[in-house]
């Protein structure tokens, strides 16, 4: 009789699951198409002040920006801030883990808490992995731990909330941000499948004080009782990069992150090159792009290919791309290992890095960071870098792309492109 009874009911929790995953899907969609235009040029040197104006951030004048290639190049640097520190440390991460690399930034740390420098660190509750004992130690240095958004039975809704930001601050002066987490996934150079490709980048200079101040923002979201008074702000400098930095939340509306993103778009007159892994498009950033093709702006897309670390994400992205080589974008996923920089380049001169992906995730779901940068050595050095990458790529072409799929293929994408505005 129960069996019987379980059997009558299992239609009911299908309908129910359905509806859950119904519910998501319309909650993830794009709400309200923007359609934004911007009267003001990206290679325009009033641009940056108009881009700060509508999203509220101050803009930064003088900084320095190093590109920092794959773990070969970003952790001995980052390392060496964490020995020389003289007084505090911040540190955020979504992927933390005790592996070679995990191990080294927990003795850098460690010493550091131990000579008395303050170290304070927000680390994502699900994608970051530290044994406890790990903690205890760190905590017994002096170090102050603290996990961003716990996971509750009881608030389900709030797991897909995540901070994503990637962020090093040490004694206000030198910051670290880009793509790569605390993983042997990103030691070495990008040899191999196992070995990922990703760019971090040094800043010096004013911007510096707002990459901090973003940190603190976590840091008192997550148990942190006290943020500190920040350094006075840095003079203006004559010379270098002119930058705005911003972090965004959840939110009902457009994240400030998402306006610069479409604001960066819509200042675009020749050329977009977009180096991000998971390029999904909502339809506020497609009427964008859309309106940038019509004005005769290429547009240029380098994802990752089959080596991903999600492969339904990859699913849900391919499904979209024989629209966009028809309308003459040029896409290309990147061969030899998993593909993670995070950079944006607007005609040359106007760059947009950080945490954040290419796609709904991070526009309107994610804690994220990203940095605007205004200036023309800096844009080429990306540029250079998305050059280079393309020629490590398969491009593809919209007579061709059909083929290159199985049936199999084709009908994942189709499935996973539902999911699309949830990556």
């Amino acid at each position: 009789m129960a069996e019987q009874h379980r059997r009558r009911r299992w239609p009911y929790w299908v309908a129910f699951a359905f509806a859950i995953v119904a519910g998501l899907l319309w909650i993830a969609q794009d709400q309200e198409t923007l359609k934004v235009e911007n009267p003001v040029a990206a290679s325009d040197p009033r641009f940056i002040d108009y881009v700060a104006s509508l999203t509220g951030a101050p803009v930064a004048s003088g900084d320095a920006y190093t590109v920092l290639r794959n773990g070969d190049e970003a952790y001995p640097p980052m390392l060496a801030a964490i020995t020389g520190a003289k007084a505090r440390i911040v540190f955020e991460s979504y992927v933390f883990q005790d592996g070679e690399v995990g191990a080294k930034f927990i003795q850098g740390f460690e010493a550091a808490s131990k000579r008395g420098v303050s170290v304070k660190m927000v680390l994502d509750s699900v994608g970051a992995s530290l044994p406890d004992e790990i903690i205890e130690r760190l905590e017994a240095a002096g170090a102050h731990v603290r996990f961003f958004n716990p996971l509750r039975f009881w608030q389900l809704e709030d797991t897909n909330y995540r901070t994503h930001r990637k962020l090093l601050v040490v004694d206000g002066e030198v910051a670290f941000t880009g793509g790569m987490g605390i993983d042997d996934q990103w030691l070495g150079n990008a040899q191999d499948p196992a070995h990922w490709r990703d760019t971090q980048f040094q800043v010096v200079g004013p911007a510096v004080r707002a990459l901090e101040a973003g940190f603190y923002e976590n840091w008192l979201e997550s148990g942190g009782q006290q943020a500190p008074a920040l350094d006075p702000e840095l003079p203006t400098r004559p010379t270098g990069a002119r930058s705005i930095v911003l972090w965004s939340n959840p939110t009902g509306g457009a994240s400030n992150i998402k306006m610069l993103y479409l604001l960066a778009i819509a200042g675009a007159r020749t050329t977009i090159d977009i180096h991000s892994p998971y390029v999904t498009l909502d339809s506020s950033t497609r009427w964008g792009l859309n309106e940038a093709r019509r004005r005769g702006v290429r547009v240029r897309i380098l994802s990752e290919g089959e080596n991903t670390d999600a492969m339904p994400v990859k699913h849900a992205i391919r499904y979209g791309y024989q629209r966009l080589l028809e309308e003459g974008y040029e896409v290309a996923e990147y061969q030899p290992t998993m593909m993670h920089v995070k950079a944006v380049i607007v005609d040359d001169v106007f760059s947009l890095i950080g945490s954040a992906n290419f796609g709904n995730r991070s526009f309107e779901v994610n804690d994220e960071l990203t940095v605007a940068v205004s200036d023309r050595e800096f844009a080429a050095s990306l540029v250079r870098d998305f050059e280079n990458d393309l020629q490590r790529s398969t491009r593809l072409e919209a007579a061709t792309w059909p083929g290159q799929r199985s049936m199999v293929g084709k009908v994942q994408e189709w499935f996973w492109s539902f999911f699309g505005e949830l990556f």
